[in-house]
């Protein structure tokens, strides 16, 4: 790899690093704002405040439009980050805990990295797979010993959203290499604000005043953080250091979670989390190698 290879390579994870840590609050914010609005108009009204916030920049930076060819794609983008992994994540998690959803979120990085495959053509070596594998397995066993359990319906809905996830994570990443990490997020937003616009419309609280302040920050979290900020650094990543590499930076997100519920809410931090992060941690550097 040449020296300017090596500062992109680099570059890329670091953005995706950032990436990581924004989306770390996601499903708890979810969580949150599930308790006082419904998960259609959540998954709704999340999508038009970023696309608002994403048309603001990309008019206001003159962007070019994407090609006629680059809409299949960028539908597929849609599906995967815009509304399927959001409305399918606020269903499964009024069945069940966010410590049990952490199971699947560590199952995520297999699923970016088979759609990099699948879709962005790229080709890890045996060894890349073994780390994976290994992260996924600390990452779900770890949220399982802590977890209170389940049902299958929210397990099937936390399935879904992870499949839908990964393709719309490959799909993004192998676009932006063209048009740009946040201009694919925000093309994404204004290409699917229409249906959410409608859907937000139709699910609207029958009483506003009923709605807490957290269920009103998760919501905040969710539109510009989950939503917009944290897609800007991810696709870059995903983009400049490889999508199956550095999408298994994927593997820290529970335990970012979980550090900073114990860094806000006073939770404690059981030794089995650092171990497992420890663990983590070697399998991601040995993914990056391999990849």
């Amino acid at each position: 790899m040449t020296s300017e290879g090596s500062r992109r390579h680099s570059a890329g994870w670091g953005s995706g690093l950032l990436g990581v840590l924004i989306f770390s609050g996601s499903l708890p914010a979810t969580r949150v704002a599930v308790a006082d609005f419904s998960p259609l108009f959540l998954t709704g009204a999340r999508a038009v405040i970023a696309a608002l916030l994403g048309a603001v920049f990309l008019f206001a930076l003159r962007e070019a439009r994407p090609r006629r060819a680059d809409l299949m794609p960028l539908t597929l983008v849609a599906i995967g980050v815009v509304v399927g992994f959001p409305l399918l994540t606020a269903l499964a998690l009024q069945h069940i805990d966010a410590a049990h959803s952490v199971v699947f979120v560590g199952l995520l990085p297999l699923s970016t990295a088979i759609f990099g495959v699948l879709r962005g053509g790229e080709r890890p070596r045996p060894a890349f797979w073994l780390f994976s594998i290994v992260g996924a397995a600390v990452v779900a066993g770890f949220a399982l010993h802590g977890s209170r359990g389940g049902s299958l319906q929210g397990d099937l809905l936390m399935i879904a959203a992870i499949v839908v996830c990964g393709l719309g994570y490959a799909e993004g990443a192998t676009l932006s290499r063209r048009l740009g990490g946040w201009q694919v997020i925000c093309w994404a937003l204004l290409l699917s604000l229409p249906l959410m616009a409608a859907i937000a419309l139709f699910t609207l609280p029958n009483a506003w005043d009923r709605i807490g302040a957290p269920a009103w920050a998760g919501l905040a979290y969710v539109s510009v953080f989950s939503m917009m900020i944290g897609f800007v650094f991810w696709y870059r990543g995903l983009a400049l250091g490889g999508i199956a590499g550095v999408g298994q930076l994927q593997l820290l997100q529970p335990f970012f979670g979980l550090l900073l519920a114990g860094m806000l809410l006073g939770e404690p931090v059981a030794w089995t989390m650092i171990a497992s992060t420890v663990v983590v941690v070697f399998c991601v550097a040995g993914a990056k190698r391999f990849a």
